[in-house]
């Protein structure tokens, strides 16, 4: 007789399956379109957050006066806690699972880059400042403009994705190499 393992509760797994995750995606844009009439989106939301964490360096007036966070003011709405949730959902999924670390050079960063912290984190930096500035020029993030455009079968939507898809290869490319082995 062979014995095999118990399979891991869902909640307790360090990855989930990609098609079941996918469409419950999907059905979750379904709910939000029925409840709050509005697509999937986080970066409105960050705009507001960088808004409020401006004003105690520029001055409530300063921010208050400024055309963009006046477009994009803080407020807990819907996408804030769209927002928040997915912090916390991803941060509760990680302790359950056991896959939780904090890591300053994450190994295949320092294989490729070596173990510069200042390096990591000024790469990380100008990444993050570019990727919510063109979020902001295509008026939508990742969820907001690739999921819920796609999901309405929009020009735009699956653009962005075949865009964010080429791109990402492209990069992995540049960054990684073609064809390198990498050591488990």
């Amino acid at each position: 007789m062979s014995s095999s393992a118990s399979p891991q509760p869902f909640l307790r797994r360090p990855r989930w399956s990609p098609y079941l995750v996918g469409a419950s995606i999907g059905v979750l844009s379904w709910v939000v379109f029925a409840l709050v009439d509005k697509p999937l989106g986080v970066t409105t939301s960050l705009t507001g957050i960088a808004g409020a964490c401006a004003t105690p360096f520029l001055g409530a007036d300063a921010v208050a006066n400024n055309a963009y966070f006046k477009q994009h003011a803080f407020k807990w709405d819907y996408g804030m806690l769209f927002l928040v949730g997915i912090a916390l959902g991803g941060t509760i999924s990680a302790l359950l699972s056991g896959s939780f670390r904090a890591e300053k050079i994450p190994a295949v960063w320092q294989e490729r880059f070596g173990g510069s912290v200042a390096l990591r984190f000024v790469a990380a930096f100008v990444g993050g400042v570019l990727v919510m500035f063109g979020a902001r020029m295509a008026d939508g993030c990742t969820s907001g403009n690739g999921i819920s455009g796609s999901l309405q079968l929009a020009v735009g939507g699956w653009t962005f994705f075949l865009t964010l898809f080429a791109s990402g290869i492209v990069t992995s490319l540049v960054l990684f190499g073609l064809g390198r082995s990498t050591k488990n």
